[in-house]
């Protein structure tokens, strides 16, 4: 068992570091909101800091889940930074979705200070996060991903190293772009389905037992239908996410034009008030259409 910190209890971070806390690990979780920290000590137990470095003070892993590149600066390498707090051969494990340009320079700074950085992140959404079957896709050091993957064990479902530093955050943008275009064609045909006069759920029950599957099919098709989207992946942060896609497809030379058209029906959805809706609500914009 580890001394660990965690930092960032949102809907994703606050269940995983349950699961670290009740897997026999010693969790001391940070928060921005310190109220949320309370909140997870009265309810699993460990301890909280007040600062990312009053966290991270003596763990052997830090583990982040914050919202974006700003965010993970701060908590890393801001005033009360981890970084700073961290003992050399500590190990900082970033589950945030963010550029891999930042991945990349916090991985170089972190092991200019004796430091090792992982980039992992996530996917499951927060039902994967609760239930402790996430995906997870990380860059980094061979060795320190074979250190850390037996802890992550205890909130996924697959963890897998795919390369050098940055390649887990240029997966989770396949991830992304992958999930935009289905959701989209989903959508298109969900809408279909009512315009024609058809009953959506017994359309879904036979078309998901064929080639049109999928995870979102499977487990969004009724909220769908029912035009109810509090819950889930927020708008607002799938186009952080669809963001960061398009500006590494622009350097990289990648062509995504889906994913730039998705990108802007979501800027759509904004519009109609839906930035914390669930990332199915695409229907809801093919809906306002008249």
């Amino acid at each position: 068992m580890a001394k660990v910190a965690f930092l960032g209890l949102g809907v994703m971070g606050y269940p995983m570091a349950g699961h670290l806390q009740a897997a026999g690990h010693d969790v001391t979780v940070y928060n921005r909101t310190t109220a949320k920290a309370e909140a997870w000590v009265a309810e699993h137990g460990g301890s909280m800091g007040k600062t990312p470095a009053e966290a991270a003070q003596g763990a052997e892993i830090v583990f982040a889940c914050v919202g974006n590149d700003d965010d993970l600066r701060a908590v890393c390498t801001g005033e009360a930074g981890a970084f700073d707090a961290m003992a050399e051969g500590a190990i900082f494990v970033d589950h945030t979705t963010v550029s891999a340009q930042v991945t990349r320079d916090l991985y170089a700074q972190a092991k200019a200070q004796g430091l090792a950085f992982v980039d992992a992140p996530i996917s499951g959404g927060q039902a994967g996060a609760e239930n402790g079957v996430l995906s997870i896709m990380c860059g980094g050091d061979q060795a320190t991903y074979e250190a850390v993957e037996p802890v992550m064990a205890v909130y996924s479902k697959i963890c897998r190293r795919i390369g050098e530093s940055g390649a887990g955050q240029l997966t989770k943008m396949c991830n992304q772009i992958a999930i935009a275009g289905v959701v989209q064609g989903l959508s298109e045909a969900l809408h279909f389905a009512e315009k024609a006069g058809l009953d959506g759920r017994a359309v879904i029950e036979v078309i998901s037992q064929g080639a049109a599957g999928s995870w979102q099919m499977v487990n969004r098709h009724e909220t769908m239908l029912d035009d109810h989207f509090d819950h889930g992946f927020a708008v607002d942060w799938m186009r952080k996410d669809l963001g960061i896609c398009l500006d590494e497809a622009n350097e990289n030379g990648a062509s995504l034009p889906l994913t730039a058209l998705v990108d802007q029906f979501y800027k759509d959805v904004q519009k109609l008030g839906g930035g914390r809706w669930d990332t199915s609500s695409l229907i809801k914009r093919l809906r306002a259409v008249r």
